[in-house]
C-alpha cells in the first residue's frame, strides 16, 4: 500500500527525493521517491497528452460553412486547443484494470502484484452523498498520485479532470490546492462515467490537468450591467467579423500562451 493519503487534504508528508539546485522562481516541480523514478510515466506539458482522435481530426471538414467560408472542425478553434495545452497533465502511474457491475457501485480493480502502491482506491459514498442524486449509481474512487507538486511562493495549483476529454471513462472532482504550502502529494478523487464490463487503464492515461495560478492575480468582484452603445457595437463587428472573416481571432484577438 502506499503512504499517499491524502485527498484534498493535510496529511503526513510524502518522502522525496529533493533536488539540491534552486528552481525558477517560476518553475514547478514534480517529485517523486528515489525507487519510483525512472519506473513510471512522468508529468508533462498537457498538450504532450491530447488524445489521438483530437490528433487525427483534419482542420478542414472539406465543406463551406453557412457564411461561405471553410468549415472548420473544433481542432481549427484555438480556444480548444489552448485549453488543452494549459498546465501540465499527471499520468497514471501503472496499469489498472476494472470490472464495472451493472450497478456500477460494486467495482473491482486490479493491477499487477508487484506495483509499489495501490493506484486506486475507493471513498466512502457517503463523502459525496451517494446514493442520492446525483449519484444514486456511483462509487467515489480515488486515483493515488505519487507526485508531490513544488511552486513558488504565492501559487495555488488547480488539479482538475482534463479538459475537453469526453474520451475519458471518469470524471474527476476538481480542487484548488496551495501546493507552495502543502508538502506532500494530492490525490484525484473520481467517478466511473465509462461502460460496465471490464476496461483496462494504461500507465500514462492523463488522470488530472493541474494549473498553477498566482493567487494575486485572482478576480474577486464581479458586476452585471447592461451594455453601453459603444460596447454593443463593438460587440456586432466583433461578431460579423468572427463569421465573416478567415482566422480574424488568431491574427488579431488571440494571444500566444
Amino acid at each position: 500500500m502506499s503512504n499517499f493519503k491524502v485527498s484534498f487534504g493535510f496529511g503526513e508528508p510524502a518522502p522525496v527525493q529533493e533536488n539540491s539546485s534552486k528552481s525558477s522562481p517560476t518553475e514547478i516541480e514534480f517529485l517523486c521517491e528515489l525507487s519510483l523514478w525512472n519506473t513510471i510515466p512522468q508529468p508533462d506539458k498537457a498538450i504532450r497528452f491530447a488524445p489521438e482522435w483530437f490528433k487525427r481530426l483534419p482542420r478542414e471538414m472539406g465543406m463551406p460553412d453557412a457564411n461561405g467560408l471553410p468549415g472548420l472542425t473544433i481542432k481549427a478553434c484555438l480556444p480548444v486547443t489552448d485549453v488543452m495545452s494549459l498546465g501540465f497533465m499527471l499520468p497514471l502511474p501503472f496499469d489498472v484494470q476494472l470490472m464495472v457491475p451493472e450497478d456500477r457501485v460494486s467495482i473491482q480493480m486490479g493491477w499487477a502484484p508487484d506495483v509499489p502502491f495501490q493506484p486506486i482506491e475507493q471513498h466512502h459514498p457517503g463523502q459525496i452523498g451517494a446514493p442520492e442524486d446525483p449519484f444514486q449509481t456511483a462509487m467515489p474512487l480515488k486515483f493515488i498520485n505519487p507526485w508531490r507538486i513544488k511552486v513558488p511562493d504565492g501559487y495555488s495549483v488547480l488539479f482538475s479532470q482534463p479538459f475537453s476529454r469526453p474520451d475519458l471513462p471518469f470524471t474527476c472532482f476538481s480542487g484548488l490546492v496551495d501546493c507552495d504550502r502543502f508538502d506532500t502529494a494530492v490525490n484525484i478523487p473520481f467517478v466511473w462515467t465509462g461502460p460496465v464490463g471490464e476496461t483496462l487503464l494504461r500507465a500514462g492515461t492523463p488522470i488530472a490537468q493541474v494549473v498553477p495560478i498566482r493567487r494575486d492575480t485572482l478576480i474577486k468582484d464581479a458586476r452585471s450591467r447592461v451594455s453601453t452603445d459603444q460596447e454593443l457595437s463593438e460587440q456586432e463587428n466583433a461578431k460579423n467579423r468572427k463569421y465573416n472573416e478567415e482566422s480574424t481571432y488568431s491574427r488579431e484577438w488571440r494571444v500566444k500562451k
